[in-house]
């Protein structure tokens, strides 16, 4: 259900979203996140506590680990990532132990509330949201900002160039007019309600970019009927690792045709939830599957 309620959130404020800009002065400069909070941040950072699985993620994509001095413990990727300072949770933040951390540069995603920006910048600690964002592409940007933010620049360039390539050459061999398999990717299923990503998601395009019809795209929000779901009855599930044993031995779930024909594809937690990196490796994954069969 956190889940959930992170992607609701994302889809709601995402409209509200500016990408970051900065004006220097002196030490620090005046940065625009992407609430439109106008915050005085370092020009150098050097302890910087991650809120975000994906800030964590793109951070040590970027060669900026090393900056990182407190995480939550949702940030569970890279592995290397065990190794810092674990904080606690996002939207029961421990604030006194993220100051415990004394932290120049906080960046945090969607799901911190807006109480807790407040309490830090009362206590003069600059707090950046770089939050997910509805388009696939909006991926580069973040990598961008973050790398702007925490002076990797050059290396966050280097490593959009090298996915934007890495996503080319996947994508070169894509034959359009070839029959797109149906797809319906799981965030929530059972008793509490059925949830997928609609066509106005990241993940959306990801499947569309693998070449997959997504069956609710013509969603704009989270909720999916568990007979629209029955009824389209789609040629793949895609699903987080740890769900699928549920989802494929509860009814009706059970009945549908890619469970019984096992072409219920469980993903390691955030490569498809999560706007980060490996998005493209998903990508080149799910492209691969969908071809054989």
């Amino acid at each position: 259900m956190k889940r959930i309620l992170f992607f609701s959130l994302v889809l709601l404020l995402t409209a509200a979203c500016n990408h970051g800009t900065k004006t220097v002065e002196s030490d620090t400069y005046s940065y625009t996140d992407d609430y439109g909070s106008v915050v005085m941040v370092p020009k150098n950072p050097h302890r910087i506590v991650s809120l975000s699985p994906a800030v964590t993620e793109i951070m040590f994509a970027i060669g900026a680990d090393s900056l990182l001095v407190g995480r939550t413990e949702f940030c569970a990727y890279p592995p290397q990532a065990s190794a810092i300072e674990n904080i606690g949770g996002i939207s029961n933040l421990n604030i006194e132990k993220v100051l415990s951390r004394n932290p120049d540069l906080i960046i945090s995603g969607s799901m911190v509330p807006q109480k807790v920006v407040e309490k830090f910048e009362t206590m003069g600690v600059p707090l950046v949201c770089v939050i997910e964002k509805q388009h696939f592409t909006a991926l580069y940007d973040n990598i961008m900002a973050i790398g702007d933010l925490v002076n990797h620049t050059d290396e966050a360039e280097e490593l959009v160039s090298r996915l934007k390539s890495d996503l080319d050459k996947t994508l070169e061999r894509q034959n359009d007019s070839e029959k797109r398999p149906t797809v319906y990717y799981v965030v929530g299923f059972g008793s509490g309600g059925n949830f997928t990503a609609g066509g106005n998601t990241f993940i959306n395009d990801i499947i569309e970019m693998a070449g997959g019809e997504n069956i609710a795209a013509d969603s704009k929000g989270w909720t999916f009927s568990v007979e629209a779901l029955v009824q389209a009855d789609p040629d793949y599930i895609l699903i987080r690792a740890e769900d699928s044993a549920k989802f494929c031995s509860t009814a009706p779930y059970n009945q549908l045709t890619a469970v019984k024909k096992g072409r219920v594809i469980a993903l390691e937690d955030g490569i498809l939830d999560l706007q980060v990196p490996r998005n493209i490796e998903v990508i080149r994954r799910l492209k691969e599957r969908f071809a054989t069969e």
